[in-house]
């Protein structure tokens, strides 16, 4: 029964937590307040996880170290580089895998499907910080003093996320209209949060998906107004009223909304086609991305459960 560390208990750290637990792994998750699924092979513990000789204690003897933190969006400049930090002098001391969960702010605008081999090229903050944090991982790993992988998602799907499409189908459901910032016939690729575990997983487990990035098992892109109308059908809801919000809106509304205004800098995400490819994932790691309506399904009777 092997040992494994979560850093955060959001969306994904809970389902990996979870993932891990019930095929009989035993899991620590560590967070400031000691939160994290009630499980009885899950330990919470509170901890400061930037603190890096508190979390190198926590993950003695861990097969592996997993990232699954998140800092609040205009809290990433200051927050993520000394919790990176931390995590990565955590896996260095104790030889366990560092497996991150990261997403696809570091390429930046670009024009047809995103690959793991597509260049880093964000010039947004958040892209950056991301990509420094890749960077300095991976040097590490390159050097022979941690082992690393990370597994990169577009939007998540998934009960208990705050991703737009999260925001939208709440009002969807309830007939209401819901008024975002979005191109919503661009077809965009989504990431079920249980596909995230799974692949973390896998990754973090394997020694082929070590010293690489990993896209996350995705289904065929679809747009958001596609995505509304089928989450709309499953649930016997009216067809979904969707009002685009011209971009000055969103610019206004940054001025008193710190996650508004985080929001321009990736608005290009929302404007045009967003399509990741993961073939090298199911290639490799053996993981097929959930259908889109079995996830919706779940997504749906979750909401209204």
């Amino acid at each position: 029964m092997s040992l494994h560390v979560i850093v955060g208990s959001g969306p994904v750290g809970t389902a990996t937590a979870r993932l891990l637990a019930e095929r009989g792994d035993r899991v620590r998750v560590v967070t400031r307040r000691g939160t994290g699924p009630t499980h009885p092979a899950v330990e919470r513990v509170a901890a400061d996880a930037a603190d890096a000789d508190r979390l190198t204690a926590l993950t003695e003897g861990a097969v592996a170290l997993h990232n699954c933190a998140n800092p609040a969006y205009h809290r990433w400049p200051t927050d993520w580089p000394p919790l990176a930090g931390a995590l990565l002098a955590a896996a260095e001391r104790t030889g366990a895998v560092l497996a991150t969960v990261g997403n696809l702010y570091g390429y930046g605008p670009v024009d047809g499907p995103m690959t793991e081999e597509t260049p880093l090229a964000a010039t947004g903050v958040k892209g950056r910080v991301r990509n420094r944090m890749w960077a300095d991982a991976l040097a590490a790993h390159r050097a022979g003093r941690a082992r690393i992988t990370e597994v990169r998602g577009s939007d998540y799907l998934g009960a208990g996320g705050t991703s737009l499409p999260m925001l939208v189908l709440p009002r969807v459901l309830a007939g209401q209209r819901a008024l975002l910032p979005v191109n919503w016939d661009a077809p965009h690729s989504w990431t079920y949060i249980e596909d995230v575990a799974r692949t973390l997983v896998a990754a973090a487990t394997d020694p082929r998906a070590w010293g690489r990035a990993w896209h996350v098992p995705s289904a065929p892109a679809v747009s958001m107004r596609e995505l509304a109308t089928r989450a709309a059908a499953l649930a016997g809801a009216p067809a979904p009223k969707l009002t685009r919000m011209p971009y000055p809106v969103l610019w206004l509304g940054g001025l008193v909304n710190p996650f508004a205004r985080e929001l321009r800098e990736t608005a290009y995400q929302f404007d045009r086609p967003f399509l990741m490819d993961s073939d090298a994932a199911t290639a490799t790691l053996g993981i097929a991305p959930t259908p889109l309506d079995r996830s919706l399904k779940e997504i749906v009777a979750a909401l209204r459960g």
